[in-house]
C-alpha cells in the first residue's frame, strides 16, 4: 500500500532546561531510533507533546526531523488541530516539506454522527493530496470512531487508508474492521503492550514511543517471518517494561527518562503542564531494567 509498514517510533519532543525545543537533541534522537531499526518516525504525536507547542515550533520539529533523517525512512507528522484550517496548513506543510504521511485526530465534538465524522476527513483529503493516517484515539478527544465508519473512510477515500488505532480493546476492533474492509493498513500504539496480539489480530504494525525500539523491530521481524515461538520469547522477556513504562499519567515522563539512560538525548525534562516522577519511580525503573536483564540502557539489544 505504502511506505508505512512495520515499527514506527513516536518520536519524543526533547527540551532544554529552560522548556525550549532542544534541536540539537533532537537531531541525535533521530539517529538514535534509526540506529535502533525503526522503520518509520511519527513525530509531533500526543507523545511528542504537540499540543503543547507553538504552530511555529511544530514546523520547526517537522523540518528538523525531516533534514536529519534524509530519506532514510518515512515520516509521518501529526498535524491535528482544533481548528480545521489550521490542520489543514500544517497538514499541506508536513507533505510539501517532505513528510510521507500526515496523522490526524477529529477535533473535539459533541457526539459527531458518523457522517460527521466520514465528512470531515472527506474535506480534509479533498485539500490535502498525500496519505492521511486517521487517528483513533478517543482519550484524546473524547470522539469514538466505530468500525463502520472506519471502513467507509478507507473504502471510499483513497488516501485515508491507514489507521492508528489506540481504542481498547483493540484486537476486537482489529478484527472488526477487518471484516468490513480489506483496504486498510492499521497500526497499534498504546506503548506497545499488545504488538504481539495486534499484528495477530492483523495489524501491519505499529506506531509507539516505548524506549527500546529494537525489541518492538525484533517481535515484529519474528513474528512476519513466521517464526511465531521467537517473537513470543522476545515478547515476554521485555513485557514488564513495556508494562512499566506505560503507566496512565506518567508514562512519558519514564519514557523520557528512559531515553534520557540511554544517552538518546541531552535532558528528561516535558514541557508544562505533566506530572513528575518521584524517588522511588526512579529506583523502580532500574529494577525493572534489571529484572528483563538490562544492565547498560546505554548499549543497543541485539537478538
Amino acid at each position: 500500500m505504502s511506505a508505512i509498514t512495520g515499527i514506527f517510533n513516536i518520536l519524543a519532543t526533547p527540551f532544554t532546561p529552560d522548556g525550549e525545543v532542544d534541536s540539537n537533541s533532537l537531531r541525535h534522537l533521530v539517529d538514535f531510533q534509526l540506529a535502533l531499526g525503526a522503520y518509520g518516525l511519527t513525530i509531533l504525536g500526543v507523545l511528542g507533546e504537540a499540543a503543547k507547542l507553538s504552530v511555529y515550533e511544530r514546523t520547526h520539529v517537522m523540518q528538523t526531523v525531516v533534514e536529519q533523517v534524509n530519506g532514510r525512512v518515512p515520516i509521518v507528522v501529526g498535524t491535528s488541530h482544533p481548528d480545521t484550517a489550521t490542520c489543514v496548513r500544517l497538514s499541506k506543510s508536513a507533505l510539501e516539506g517532505g513528510a510521507t504521511g500526515v496523522m490526524v485526530a477529529l477535533p473535539p465534538l459533541n457526539e459527531p454522527s458518523e457522517a460527521q465524522i466520514f465528512a470531515y476527513y472527506e474535506e480534509l483529503a479533498a485539500h490535502v493530496k498525500g496519505t492521511i493516517v486517521v487517528q483513533d484515539y478517543p482519550k484524546v478527544n473524547n470522539v469514538t470512531l466505530s468500525a463502520a465508519v472506519i471502513a467507509r473512510i478507507a473504502n471510499e477515500i483513497p488516501t485515508a487508508r491507514h489507521l492508528k488505532l489506540e481504542d481498547p480493546p483493540l484486537m476486537e476492533k482489529v478484527r472488526a474492521i477487518r471484516a468490513q474492509t480489506e483496504h486498510i493498513a492499521i497500526f497499534g500504539g498504546l506503548g506497545g503492550m499488545f504488538l504481539l496480539e495486534e499484528l495477530h489480530a492483523g495489524t501491519g504494525g505499529t506506531m509507539t514511543g516505548f524506549a527500546f525500539t529494537e525489541v518492538l523491530v525484533a517481535v515484529y521481524q519474528a513474528y512476519s517471518s513466521g517464526d511465531m515461538v521467537r517473537a513470543t520469547e522476545i515478547f515476554d522477556q521485555y513485557l514488564p517494561l513495556i508494562r512499566y513504562e506505560n503507566q496512565p499519567e506518567i508514562n512519558l515522563t519514564i519514557r523520557k527518562e528512559l531515553l534520557y539512560r540511554r544517552g538518546a538525548m541531552a535532558h528528561a525534562g516535558l514541557r508544562v503542564p505533566f506530572r513528575p516522577i518521584d524517588r522511588g519511580t526512579h529506583d523502580e525503573i532500574t529494577w525493572v531494567l534489571q529484572r528483563v536483564g538490562i544492565t547498560d540502557p546505554t548499549q543497543i539489544i541485539t537478538f
